[in-house]
């Protein structure tokens, strides 16, 4: 099955952005995943702490 991606804009300042380059590049990962995989792990604990995000009430 083929998700569709959706683009998503980030402003924030330029040496944050290159430490975060830094960051993704040590995880062998694009920026891109790396932030894909931040807000994959972000999503997961708030279920863990509060409930399961159910799409179809959002």
């Amino acid at each position: 099955m083929i998700q569709k991606m959706s683009k998503f804009t980030v402003r924030v300042n330029e040496e944050t952005l290159k430490k975060f380059r830094y960051v993704a590049e040590y995880n062998a990962r694009s920026a891109n995943r790396e932030l894909e995989f931040l807000m994959r792990r972000h999503i997961a604990e708030f279920e863990k702490t509060h409930e399961k995000i159910i799409l179809s009430e959002l």
